[in-house]
């Protein structure tokens, strides 16, 4: 019935070569991701096998951390390592103050502009599409929320261009999904007027699944498969529901008068077998089917 895979993406390769590699190593041209990361960015990709496929939209949208380096000093046209140079500036009166005083504008629900060279579509194609091909592209500002953006190192050296010294800040940071950490980067050294970009970045947490318990590219065949009732009881909460009240819910029916046997809007209806039923979500005073997994499936 397929299930949740972890993957440590390395660097330099694209969210579509894991995806690639993990239908070669698993058999099956049914996989899909939880969330782009650029070739750059390393770490946490959630891969969904099969039929676990349907839970992918369940988790794209979960908070997320990352660890990432910000370099102040240099400006790229990418927001990140990978582009062109457009600005370089003396970084060295920047203090920690300074630099802390900056951040508090960019935590807590903030309107953000996100990176030029992103997968956003615009009139039906990706922004970094029309980028490269040289066409100007203006993306709306997006509500996000950052929840934690902590400077865990800070070094200065000289390694711009023009001599001048930079400032290479080790950060980490708690965000909801639709964050930009490139834009993060290149926000700050904006508003610290030295210009910033992002030189490292990897995400090490999607919700309660974290990088360190995802399996090297290399071993996506050995890597447990994580079941779609497991994850999605951890991503939504477990409901409990009677061999009657599966059939009924695979059946289209509603559960009359259920609806305060959830905590929240959504739930993991889970059998007595242990099988995943599907989602199920409140309907005034009733609880239905939101997506139902294939009954054959789910035994």
């Amino acid at each position: 019935m397929g299930g949740i895979v972890l993957v440590d993406k390395p660097g330099g390769v694209t969210s579509h070569d894991v995806v690639a590699r993990a239908r070669r190593a698993l058999g099956t041209r049914k996989i899909g991701h939880a969330g782009t990361l650029d070739p750059m960015a390393t770490g946490l990709l959630i891969l969904g096998v099969d039929e676990a496929t349907r839970l992918l939209t369940y988790i794209v949208g979960l908070d997320k951390t990352y660890e990432a380096t910000i370099r102040l000093g240099v400006a790229t046209d990418s927001d990140d390592a990978d582009g062109a140079i457009t600005a370089t500036t003396d970084a060295a009166h920047l203090t920690s103050a300074a630099i802390a005083a900056a951040i508090t504008p960019l935590t807590g629900r903030i309107s953000q502009v996100p990176s030029t060279v992103s997968a956003i579509k615009v009139g039906g194609r990706r922004a970094y599409d029309l980028a490269r091909a040289g066409e100007e592209v203006e993306l709306k500002a997006r509500d996000v929320t950052v929840s934690r953006f902590d400077v865990v190192r800070e070094r200065t050296t000289t390694a711009s261009p023009t001599g001048g010294a930079v400032v290479d800040l080790d950060v980490v940071v708690d965000c909801s999904s639709g964050t930009y950490i490139r834009a993060l980067a290149r926000d700050l050294g904006a508003s610290l007027g030295v210009g910033g970009h992002l030189t490292a970045l990897r995400r090490t947490r999607i919700g309660p699944f974290d990088v360190a318990d995802a399996a090297s590219v290399d071993a996506i065949a050995e890597a447990p498969l994580r079941t779609p009732a497991a994850v999605a009881g951890s991503v939504l909460g477990r409901l409990e529901v009677t061999a009657d009240e599966a059939r009924d819910l695979r059946h289209g029916k509603r559960l009359a008068g259920a609806a305060d046997r959830i905590p929240g809007g959504t739930a993991a209806a889970i059998d007595p077998h242990g099988a995943l039923v599907g989602i199920v979500e409140r309907r005034g005073a009733d609880l239905k089917s939101a997506m139902n997994m294939p009954e054959e499936q789910t035994r």
